[in-house]
């Protein structure tokens, strides 16, 4: 089957908006379920500890298990303990690895916090 240009271009801008807002409602709804600071601090520190898995797969397998475990239990019990309710992967499995890493990155793994925090107190 031949396609034009033009229509190819119109299902890649289809697909684009949709794949964008499914990404946008999942970041929604992991942004709602992680207000406790101690869930979200745990949650970067998950999010740092997958780089750190992934850099010890180079040194030793057992290394990069070790962290994939701890990335679980602290992902799950920010959220038994702290927020109190489920991980967002119930709801968007998948990207929620992608949104994760996403929040973390704009939020400089919750330094930008501690800065706003400092800044307020020092004003």
């Amino acid at each position: 089957m031949y396609f034009l240009p033009s229509s190819a271009d119109y299902w890649f801008q289809h697909l684009r908006s949709v794949t964008l807002s499914y990404f946008q409602q999942a970041k929604q709804h992991f942004i709602a379920g992680h207000q406790n600071p101690v869930n979200q601090a745990l949650h970067h520190i998950v999010n740092i500890l997958v780089f750190v898995g992934i850099g010890c797969l180079f040194i030793d397998w057992r290394l990069t298990l070790l962290c994939g475990i701890l990335t679980q239990v602290l992902a799950l019990g920010g959220h038994a303990f702290f927020e109190k309710n489920e991980p967002a992967f119930r709801q968007y499995p998948g990207i929620t690895i992608l949104v994760s890493m996403v929040w973390s990155f704009e939020n400089w793994f919750g330094f930008r916090q501690l800065f706003q925090q400092t800044k307020q107190q020092s004003n």
